[in-house]
């Protein structure tokens, strides 16, 4: 049998229906996705010429080297950022629901916070915040 009708028999014989619409949705995106890139490739002009093939379109020769090293610190400072970033995102809906949350909701943030600030001051000793 089709269409989520559970078979007889053995284990494992049933026909999982439920799963059409998921993969219409992925069917869908996919087209989505796709469609502008196709028609992108077929509508848009080809005129490849030599500043157009060179590395930068800027017009300015390219200077110095490409394979430039950052510093680790640079790296470092991003991944506090974006830590710090994502506690931001959480305070947002706590600070939102703080009324139905109550004090379970308070207490709970506050060791979120408090984890947070234990990793800032652990970064601060180790200087990862100082920029030289």
């Amino acid at each position: 049998m089709f269409l989520g009708i559970k078979a007889c028999g053995m284990p494992g014989t049933y026909i999982p229906s439920n799963y059409l619409p998921i993969l219409i949705i992925l069917i869908v995106a996919t087209l989505v996705g796709l469609t502008p890139l196709i028609l992108g490739v077929l509508v848009r002009p080809k005129r490849p010429y030599s500043i157009k093939l060179s590395p930068y379109e800027s017009g300015n020769p390219p200077v110095g080297d490409t394979r430039y090293k950052f510093s680790v610190k640079f790296y470092i400072i991003a991944m506090l950022f974006m830590v710090f970033d994502v506690e931001a995102v959480f305070l947002y809906p706590w600070a939102v629901a703080y009324d139905k949350l109550g004090l379970y909701g308070f207490i709970e943030m506050m060791l979120f916070i408090f984890i947070l600030l234990i990793g800032y001051i652990y970064a601060w000793e180790k200087g990862a915040l100082e920029w030289e």
